[in-house]
């Protein structure tokens, strides 16, 4: 198949997706919780595959397969089962009443539930800054696994900055257009799609090697003990790790919290969150099993050269024009993701930075202006970083390498916030100064860890982000016990009778 054919199936599904956002941007009211949270309007399929696309990033189609090849399949129990689960029951704990209090007091951000609740702007900005910090190398991550994917995907012919390039100028356009309304309905049709064609992939690759038999053979063959649980790389430490630090990352990443305040009932909610568990099995497990069952297929992938193995899989075992479906599918994956983090960062910007500290009195058209406005620069600026990393560091390395070593930085960084909202939701006795300390602590300490390079990032196989978790908690605890809630703090908000009526 041609790189220009190809390119066409790339093509084909961004002018679908800007059809579709801009009918949503006709439909979309000039305010800007319209603009953020589509109205609050979502029902459960909505709800759940906006969720779900929104996650199905780089990390998943390339680092998580590349993991599997390199390692074994036990990062399907990582991702698929253990973190699956966790957020599931996080979904419940964090969403379910951050929704209540929503309902209530229309929120639109958690560093405006918090900044409400305890009377601070400084928290406000505090958890803003925090969120936007660890947002812009996942956005970046996106744009590095979509510039690769293209490269890759046309055999060179589109080089690595205009594929990052024009992904990232479409996604601007989408998303200015589109805002949240476009972006679920968008995503909704991408996690099916990519459901569907995960799944035919696999079938497809079985058909052609006439079964799991022939595979387990030649993985027998080849890496024998591959199969087997537990090695030097998957440690229960480190598998919980991953799994607890990515499910409580996952439950404070802006745009996956976000999506907690836009359901349109307590039943959507709780249907939802139900469902979830097995929607990431279903995605999860056929995406890595492709990665590991490569080695028993005789696939060669050179990882440390920046070649990632599901394309090459697909490539070799599938026709070219359905290998270019499901890597156009996963690139449209990737925008998924990166879109909704663009509007949730503009809207972390615009909702805790911006109106507390320098226009309290901003109007609904005003804000859902500068939120437009907050996608450009911030996207814009993730495209630089993301250029000055593939020219330093990508032509010594595997894009698989870095994509995961870049979504469990900022996983770990996310998962730093989670504890403190938790205690603040369910503890009436948590304090302003409690807060602020339980925040900063364990950020300070995650960031020390994993930037100066004399530090350790993991202490008896356990990473560092669970130890910053932990101090998070004590902290949290610990200040709030001996400081008196100020003067500004409203318990009250958090632990009136709130009903789903």
């Amino acid at each position: 198949m041609t790189a220009g054919l190809q390119l066409g199936i790339v093509v084909g599904y961004l002018l679908v997706a800007l059809a579709v956002g801009l009918v949503a941007y006709r439909l979309t009211e000039r305010t800007a919780e319209d603009y953020f949270l589509a109205s609050r309007t979502f029902g459960t399929v909505v709800l759940l595959f906006t969720v779900f696309a929104t996650l199905l990033s780089a990390f998943t189609f390339f680092g998580g397969p590349d993991i599997a090849y390199l390692h074994g399949p036990e990062w399907i129990l990582v991702m698929g089962l253990m973190d699956g689960l966790i957020f599931a029951v996080l979904w419940y704990v964090v969403g379910y009443k951050q929704w209540l209090l929503g309902q209530r007091h229309g929120y639109v951000t958690v560093g405006e539930m918090l900044g409400d609740r305890f009377g601070s702007v400084g928290l406000r900005s505090l958890v803003a800054v925090v969120s936007l910090f660890w947002l812009f190398p996942y956005v970046m991550l996106q744009q590095i696994g979509a510039g690769g994917a293209l490269r890759a995907l046309t055999d060179g012919v589109v080089p690595f900055w205009a594929g990052a390039t024009v992904i990232t100028v479409f996604m601007i356009v989408y998303v200015v257009l589109a805002g949240m309304r476009g972006i679920a309905w968008t995503d909704t049709l991408q996690g099916a799609f990519m459901l569907v064609m995960v799944w035919a992939a696999v079938v497809w690759v079985l058909a052609i090697v006439e079964g799991v038999g022939t595979i387990n053979q030649g993985i027998a063959a080849a890496e024998p003990g591959f199969l087997a649980l537990g090695s030097e790389f998957y440690t229960p430490q480190r598998m919980l790790t991953f799994a607890i630090s990515i499910a409580f990352g996952v439950a404070m990443f802006p745009q996956v919290n976000q999506r907690f305040f836009a359901a349109a009932s307590e039943r959507v909610l709780k249907r939802s969150l139900i469902l979830w568990p097995v929607l990431v099995v279903l995605l999860f497990v056929p995406a890595f099993l492709l990665g590991t069952w490569a080695v028993g297929l005789g696939v060669e992938a050179d990882i440390g050269a920046g070649e990632n193995v599901l394309p090459i899989v697909l490539d070799q075992f599938t026709p070219s024009w359905f290998a270019a479906l499901v890597v156009a599918g996963a690139i449209a994956a990737m925008m998924s993701s990166s879109d909704s983090m663009l509007l949730s960062g503009s809207s972390y910007f615009t909702r805790d930075v911006y109106r507390p500290l320098v226009d309290a009195t901003i109007s609904e058209r005003r804000e859902d202006l500068l939120g437009r406005i907050g996608v450009v620069v911030f996207a814009v600026g993730a495209l630089a970083a993301s250029l000055w990393v593939e020219a330093g560091a990508l032509g010594a390395g595997s894009i698989g390498a870095i994509l995961v070593d870049i979504g469990d930085l900022a996983f770990g960084g996310f998962a730093q916030l989670a504890l403190p909202v938790i205690v603040a939701l369910y503890w009436r006795r948590t304090t302003q100064n409690g807060m602020l300390a339980g925040i900063a602590a364990p950020q300070l300490v995650y960031v020390a860890a994993n930037f100066v390079p004399a530090l350790p990032t993991a202490y008896y196989g356990w990473g560092i982000s669970i130890y910053c978790m932990l101090l998070g908690l004590v902290v949290t605890v610990a200040v709030s016990s001996v400081t008196a809630p100020a003067e500004t703090e409203d318990a009250a908000i958090y632990f009136e009778e709130l009903s789903a009526e």
